[in-house]
């Protein structure tokens, strides 16, 4: 493994332990899409069909049981859990969601690597999560208000499939015969529906920034921006 698949791995960790932390102790899931998180779960249950079978290492077996667990207890919380559900605005979350499903079973179904039963819904969840944040940034666009941490949850979601790329482009030059088309080019669909947000969010970081610059005379760091942004709740504010 490398340096960057390895960052990839903790930037997709961490975007999840921040949007558990925006439940459990704001107990609010304001600003976050169901059907977003609906759609990852079953990304990760028909990815890791193999979880029992196929052991490559005990931190590969982890990071799978992570995801799959955390997937489904958000859906959980936001579907059932007393409190946190009264947050969660169903009447902005209006994706058909659903729709997404079919085209990306039957586009895995013509084109795959290899016709068996895994190897296919390993390739829906490619395509699936290809697509899946489309109702999150549909919801972001029509709340246009995005807290702190719903901001750092999409940037960081986003971050986690650019770094694969980097990834991905690091083992085509370094090992032989790494050629995989679909996962690169599902991977690239994915970055390429954040450009919208990373431009706003990275206009957002320096216009912090450089009233952090001129308040401490240039003695400031990314913590200080990270701690000055949850301290006020800044708020991400998208266009109309």
């Amino acid at each position: 493994m490398n340096i960057f698949r390895l960052a990839g791995d903790m930037t997709h960790l961490f975007s999840v332990l921040v949007l558990l932390l925006k439940i459990h102790t704001i107990k609010s899931c304001a600003g976050i899409s169901l059907k977003t998180q609906e759609l990852y779960a079953i990304v990760f249950a028909t990815r890791y069909l193999d979880i029992f079978t196929n052991h490559i290492s005990p931190y590969n077996t982890i990071m799978k049981l992570i995801f799959l667990g955390s997937s489904f207890s958000i859906v959980w919380y936001m579907r059932y859990h007393k409190i946190v559900r009264r947050s969660y605005d169903k009447d902005q979350d209006t994706f058909r969601h659903y729709i997404l499903i079919l085209p990306c079973l039957i586009l895995a179904l013509l084109i795959n690597e290899k016709f068996t039963f895994k190897e296919v819904m390993w390739t829906f969840s490619l395509y699936l999560e290809a697509v899946a944040i489309l109702p999150q940034l549909v919801l972001l666009q029509r709340t246009r208000n995005i807290d702190n941490l719903t901001g750092q949850y999409v940037f960081l979601l986003g971050a986690y499939r650019a770094l694969y790329i980097v990834n991905w482009i690091y083992r085509y030059f370094t090992e032989d015969h790494f050629v995989h088309w679909i996962t690169w080019i599902c991977g690239l669909v994915q970055t390429l529906l954040y450009a919208d947000f990373f431009y706003y969010y990275f206009q957002r970081f320096l216009t912090l920034w450089k009233a952090l610059r001129s308040t401490y005379v240039n003695d400031c760091n990314l913590f200080d921006y990270y701690a000055c942004s949850c301290k006020n709740n800044m708020k991400l504010q998208l266009p109309a």
